[in-house]
């Protein structure tokens, strides 16, 4: 009899503390702030570039409304918005000149970063210019440079990302093919140079899906919505080259409403 009396009250004071301890850790959870603010990095293919309606105030980084962070944040309205995105950003512009509005208080972060070091423009406007050999010599350097450089430079901005905001989920975008290949286009470059073309926009993808995972971000793929509206394709979600000339090779509005705000929507 003594000894039943003495398991009750020892099960009574365990379970007496298991509770204490477990409501102590429930109200410091409580406690904590919750991260919902947006922070939206990157490119000119976050930037919007090639969507028009710029933001005056953002000049040269020409950050549009009609861009997927500008769509997003109008649509589900985060506690702050932060958009310091920047056309021709490369991955050490992200990390020097964009975190500023990062902290402990953000809860999502979005990034495209990668092509301008790779040589994005460089490389389209070498094939648009020179021809197939020069185009496919240009498309190999570049290849070379994100198989064995980028993956480097993108650790950098991503552990940058981290340990400035540790609370954020991140969510990283890709680039979307260029072509159709045996599409419509008659004129223009060769099928061989948009093959190669799309083959280094598949290599910059997958380095930068690998990088981010291993980082714990989230990768989101824009081939799958913009598949059927490559250039070549009939209903062309990309600019071709173009007028103002920077905006050549980029989302159009319909290209960031209907080809990255979906994805990014999902991976949010």
């Amino acid at each position: 009899m003594r000894l039943s009396r003495f398991a009750a009250l020892t099960s009574a004071f365990f379970v007496t503390s298991a509770l204490a301890l477990t409501g102590a850790s429930a109200a410091a959870s409580a406690q904590l702030p919750t991260a919902t603010g947006y922070v939206a990095l990157g490119d000119s293919y976050s930037s919007g570039v090639g969507a028009g309606s710029y933001d005056s105030a953002s000049g040269s980084c020409k950050r549009s409304t009609k861009s997927y962070p500008a769509l997003w944040a109008a649509s589900h309205s985060p506690s702050s918005f932060a958009f310091t995105a920047c056309s021709g950003a490369r991955t050490g512009d992200v990390v020097n000149n964009q975190l500023g509005p990062l902290n402990s208080s953000t809860g999502l972060v979005s990034v495209t970063i990668g092509g301008n070091d790779a040589g994005f423009a460089d490389t389209m406007t070498t094939c648009a210019l020179q021809g197939e050999s020069a185009c496919l010599a240009r498309v190999a350097k570049a290849r070379n440079y994100v198989d064995t450089t980028l993956p480097g430079r993108l650790d950098a901005v991503y552990d940058a990302i981290g340990a400035k905001a540790p609370a954020a989920h991140v969510v990283v975008l890709g680039y979307p093919r260029f072509y159709k290949l045996n599409g419509t286009c008659s004129v223009g470059l060769s099928e061989k140079s948009r093959a190669a073309i799309d083959a280094a926009a598949d290599d910059i993808n997958a380095v930068t899906a690998k990088r981010a995972a291993d980082h714990g971000f989230s990768f989101a793929d824009v081939n799958t919505t913009f598949v059927g509206h490559e250039l070549c394709s009939g209903s062309a979600w990309l600019h071709s080259v173009t007028f103002p000339v920077e905006e050549s090779y980029h989302p159009t509005a319909a290209g960031q409403s209907g080809g990255y705000l979906p994805v990014f929507d999902s991976a949010a």
